[in-house]
């Protein structure tokens, strides 16, 4: 088991900065994700991690050792591809073992590995078979246990999901989860799937354009999102933006929205905001869950209002309404019982005890 830390990385293509002075420290045992939209530098990190892209500046050590130039072969990690990457003329077991082989272990040593990674993957009955008679999620069991064999200091994960049906994806996201409960290796994963990372992850990384926006658990990046980035890529349906202003009415702090539109803050959150300059430009963040039918939710820090639907969408246990607000497009989530319908008025509240606010200009949550 090992550490892994990145110190000011740095990579660069040419004249392009693909990943902008990192700094990044993973704990033992500790299963991080690194998450982020295409392009941002997540799987060029894992990459230099592994030693298969050289850094451009900057240190990555593991287990307390400065890893730069040692070769991939001997930094003790092992990897996963989204490609299985097995030998087609090779069984299971072969494919498994084909590392432990080259490096001359005991045959009795490999065997009891390979036994013991079939275990805990549950593919024991699949040992002699070849990858042409495996499923999709069989074979990403085998590239798994390839890696676990070999008793790494730590595992990387390049998207290895990326691949499966929807169904499936769902099923190995719980097998890998049981897998590092049972084999506590460091880990990193990289995907650009947010629900993947919050799922699995000990510790979420978000990625953007080469920089870490924020690190954190995944509670805290849901709840506590330090910019608009995080805000908006964490959590599905997407977060709203709309733009507001703070105004002071009768001694209470309220924020504007519209000519029609003005909420009184809870407390608390007026007491959080009372610094801001009245004349700041600034978004109301409020993710869908927030936004709902009257009926369904009210109390302190709840305020109601109606406003059109322009479309419905029945989900069974819930039912997720779209609107416009000063030119924003809105989500919400309603009760299926509350009878939201396309086109129809409906009578709604905003949860303001869960509200963000942000500068429109910085992107930065206040």
């Amino acid at each position: 088991m090992a550490d892994v830390e990145l110190r000011k990385v740095v990579k660069m293509y040419d004249n392009v900065e693909a990943v902008r002075e990192i700094d990044l420290a993973i704990a033992d045992h500790e299963f991080v994700v690194l998450v982020g939209p295409s392009g941002c530098g997540k799987s060029t990190t894992l990459r230099m991690i592994a030693g298969l892209e050289d850094i451009t500046g900057g240190e990555i050590s593991i287990d307390g050792d400065v890893v730069n130039d040692v070769p991939p072969k001997d930094r003790d990690i092992a990897m996963v591809f989204q490609n299985y990457a097995l030998y087609p003329h090779m069984t299971v077991a072969e494919n498994m073992s084909f590392g432990l082989r080259l490096k001359r272990f005991p045959k009795a040593e490999i065997k009891e590995r390979v036994d013991e990674a079939a275990r805990i993957l549950d593919i024991a009955d699949l040992l002699e078979r070849k990858p042409k008679a495996l499923s999709g999620g069989q074979r990403q069991r085998v590239a798994m246990g390839r890696a676990i064999v070999r008793h790494p200091k730590v595992f990387l994960f390049d998207e290895p999901l990326s691949n499966l049906d929807a169904k499936l994806r769902v099923q190995m996201r719980i097998e890998i989860k049981k897998v590092h409960q049972k084999v506590r290796t460091t880990t990193v994963y990289v995907t650009h799937d947010q629900v993947e990372a919050m799922t699995l992850a000990d510790k979420v990384v978000v990625m953007n354009k080469g920089k870490i926006e924020q690190v954190g658990s995944p509670n805290d990046l849901y709840h506590k999102p330090a910019t608009k980035f995080v805000a908006g890529f964490i959590g599905s349906p997407a977060m709203n933006f709309i733009p507001c202003q703070l105004e002071e009415t009768a001694g209470k702090l309220h924020v504007r929205i519209s000519d029609k539109l003005t909420f009184p803050l809870p407390p608390e959150r007026a007491a959080r905001y009372k610094s801001i300059s009245r004349d700041d430009k600034l978004l109301l963040g409020l993710r869908p869950e927030h936004i709902t039918d009257a009926r369904s939710n009210s109390g302190p820090g709840f305020e109601s209002f109606e406003e059109r639907l322009d479309v419905t969408e029945p989900m069974g246990m819930e039912t997720l309404i779209y609107f416009p607000i000063e030119g924003a497009q809105i989500c919400g989530r309603a009760n299926p019982s509350a009878g939201a319908q396309d086109g129809a008025p409906l009578k709604m509240a905003v949860d303001l005890n869960n509200m963000h606010l942000l500068n429109a200009a910085s992107g930065v949550v206040i």
